[in-house]
């Protein structure tokens, strides 16, 4: 079959992203950069033609600093994508932020390694701009639709990505905080560079899952950051940790807010409209 133009919006995420396309066709796509994380879910939802991709594989198996962000990019670009949505659980690394609540980052720091992070590697030179990393349409839309639904949504917000697979110790963890960072993850670098250099709008629903390890709980003051003895009264704090078992059990419960959240959103996303993001490249390349 020939790809070009069978889908104008793409999703690549997880648990709760995975709606129910009709007509719906698996696909395999052959990239430059090896294989894709599987095969994509190709179809109809709400009259819109949409691509879904699970980002870590069927049955999550492959962890975050072994995804394959180069492929799966060039692949939905492949299907002709325009509108790149990503949900991606987190961490909150600020009391306000707290579990279940969604966000749509508008900005970005890379603490990530060993991946690869453009798809110009010689040949070509490009400086691709990150000013303004994320598609203020995509992310305005969602917000708008979040607030009308009730859903505890912020638009914008500060995305600490970290390499993974293992989780922050308590210094890092404050450290972020004190760099600025709202939420923190493995998955949105380098994907969101990649988007941006194929000229793609792409836009991260943040899903807040826990706290971090700069928590502490106090007996009289609840949540504090983390040290001996509470600043605000003086008695000892509780060790809070991460865990694979309370992220799941988060996203479970985020489950339907995601889906509805993407049920209204996908059908007004104006998929012939023009936007910033389809011209990255303008002045980007040597």
């Amino acid at each position: 079959m020939k790809f070009k133009g069978v889908a104008d919006i793409g999703i690549i995420g997880g648990t709760g992203s995975d709606i129910e396309l009709e007509n719906a066709e698996n696909v395999k796509i052959y990239t430059p950069y090896g294989r894709t994380s599987d095969f994509i879910q190709v179809g109809i939802f709400k009259g819109k033609r949409v691509a879904f991709l699970p980002r870590h594989g069927t049955g999550h198996t492959i962890p975050p600093h072994k995804l394959n962000f180069r492929a799966n990019i060039w692949a939905i670009k492949e299907l002709g994508v325009k509108y790149l949505i990503s949900p991606s659980a987190v961490g909150s690394l600020k009391l306000e932020h707290d579990k279940r609540k969604f966000m749509l980052v508008d900005q970005y720091i890379d603490r990530t390694k060993k991946r690869m992070d453009t798809f110009y590697e010689g040949g070509q030179v490009c400086h691709i701009s990150q000013a303004d990393p994320f598609c203020g349409y995509l992310n305005t839309l969602f917000y708008e639709n979040g607030k009308e639904m009730g859903i505890d949504i912020q638009k914008g917000g500060v995305y600490i990505c970290i390499e993974g697979p293992r989780f922050s110790t308590r210094a890092e963890s404050k450290m972020f905080r004190q760099w600025g960072g709202d939420v923190i993850g493995m998955t949105i670098y380098p994907e969101v560079v990649l988007a941006v250099e194929k000229e793609i709008c792409y836009c991260t629903i943040a899903m807040v899952t826990d706290l971090d390890v700069w928590a502490g709980n106090c007996p009289n003051c609840g949540i504090v950051e983390y040290g001996e003895k509470c600043e605000k009264c003086g008695d000892p704090v509780e060790k809070l940790a991460v865990s694979i078992e309370e992220i799941l059990e988060t996203m479970a419960k985020n489950e339907g807010n995601l889906k509805r959240l993407l049920e209204t959103v996908i059908p007004r996303i104006d998929t012939e409209r023009d936007c910033r993001c389809f011209h990255s490249l303008d002045g980007a390349i040597i």
